[in-house]
């Protein structure tokens, strides 16, 4: 199974109101894991938009085979994307985690972290696992948006 960049198709529950009544949106982008686990890409539920695991999948294909830097800039870049169907941007992160498989690619990883968000300055979670689904894949991450009262006119 592949993961691919695309993403901005909304499911079905677009606009669904949730248990407490805030309005609850979903958008999926072609990812195959999307169908076979049960997951959106990202989720707006009221004022937040949570961006599923992300790895640094374009087209099918794993980048940056190899080299924890570059699979996590592209981790990053993919998450961020998610967030433009809800018409926000990396301005608009404050909560990240990035899950590796080497404790030795902090660095790396954390270089990849602050050229995208140094300026945003999110709360951030690092975490060492013990591996992904596909063995080349270093770096997975998460992000969580925070849409400002400004940002819903």
């Amino acid at each position: 199974m592949t993961e691919s960049a695309a993403v901005g198709r909304e499911s079905d529950a677009d606009g669904e109101a949730a248990g407490d009544g805030r309005r609850l949106r979903r958008v999926r982008s072609d990812s195959p894991w999307e169908e076979t686990l049960g997951f959106a890409r990202a989720v707006e539920i009221g004022d937040r938009i949570l961006v599923a695991g992300t790895m640094p999948l374009v087209d099918g294909a794993i980048q940056g085979e190899g080299d924890p830097y570059v699979q996590a800039r592209t981790a990053f870049e993919r998450a961020v994307a998610a967030l433009e169907p809800f018409g926000l941007d990396v301005r608009s992160v404050v909560r990240t985690r990035m899950y590796i498989t080497h404790a030795r690619d902090v660095e790396d990883v954390g270089r990849a972290h602050r050229e995208v968000f140094g300026s945003v300055r999110p709360v951030a979670t690092l975490v060492v696992v013990s591996g992904f689904i596909d063995s080349r894949v270093l770096v997975e991450v998460e992000i969580e948006a925070f849409r400002t009262p400004k940002e819903h006119a």
